[in-house]
């Protein structure tokens, strides 16, 4: 029997970047990520609107939950906007943040003025690289390690990409106990099967505005992913941006900022 019982929320931590305008844009980080890789982004968008941009549940610095689904995390982001009255807003969600992004918009499409979804589509991904990464995380020592550099070099063989690595290591928090890991590495690495998988069902649908930004260099959103994206959101348009990769917000900050600030 399917389960279907009431996600349970968490507090969501969040950074306001101020500005003014409405509806407010509320920014929706990717897995392994957090508010924090939008701090110059998010500045840029505040130019011209008010901008928010939370930390997902079992991410930076926000509460870890067992519970890592889709559902659950959008649960959390109503709760944020309730908490805050915020009656609806603009969501720009990057990569699981913009699976995020797209099952709140299809469900409850009167909370989303418009939906920004960054290098990601409505499709089933598959992600070995984040399992690996995981488990490289996961089999760190932390409590026999001296420093960051020492910890960049321990997980070199299981990430062997420097920028990746470091993009890692960005969770990784010095404590006055030791180190830790900010993201729930247990709970993330468990959820990795659901969270490749779209979020949305065969009936899922969003009327309202909707972009779509894929990086030229990314296999993230490829040309034969429009026509998906279109069942689900008919009145969107896709951008892309050619000269970056997976992250259009920090590798083409001002063509990404310029698209978003663009009608629809």
């Amino acid at each position: 029997m399917t389960n279907t019982h009431p996600p349970q929320t968490v507090a969501l931590f969040g950074r306001d970047f101020g500005g003014a305008g409405a509806p407010p844009r509320v920014i929706l980080h990717g897995l392994l990520g957090s508010s924090r890789n939008w701090l110059t982004a998010g500045k840029d968008l505040a130019a011209s609107r008010r901008v928010f941009a939370l930390d997902l549940r079992n991410h930076g610095l926000s509460p870890h939950a067992g519970e890592m689904t889709y559902a659950a995390m959008a649960a959390d982001v109503l709760v944020w906007l309730d908490a805050r009255g915020i009656a609806a807003a603009e969501l720009i969600g990057h990569s699981m943040g913009g699976k995020v992004a797209m099952l709140l918009a299809c469900r409850h499409p009167e909370r989303v003025g418009r939906l920004v979804a960054v290098d990601i589509a409505p499709k089933d991904y598959a992600w070995p690289d984040r399992g690996a990464e995981l488990r490289a995380m996961g089999g760190l020592d932390l409590g026999g390690l001296g420093s960051r550099a020492q910890a960049e070099a321990m997980l070199e063989a299981g990430i062997p990409d420097m920028a990746m690595r470091r993009f890692v290591l960005t969770n990784l928090e010095r404590t006055p106990g030791g180190w830790r890991w900010q993201a729930n590495i247990t709970a993330l690495e468990a959820a990795l099967p659901a969270l490749e998988r779209s979020p949305l069902g065969p009936a899922d649908r969003f009327a309202g505005p909707a972009l779509f930004i894929a990086g030229g260099k990314s296999r993230y959103v490829e040309a034969a992913d429009h026509a998906a994206i279109m069942r689900a959101f008919p009145a969107a348009r896709i951008a892309v941006l050619e000269k970056c990769g997976h992250n259009p917000h920090i590798e083409a900050r001002e063509a990404f900022v310029a698209a978003v600030n663009s009608a629809p």
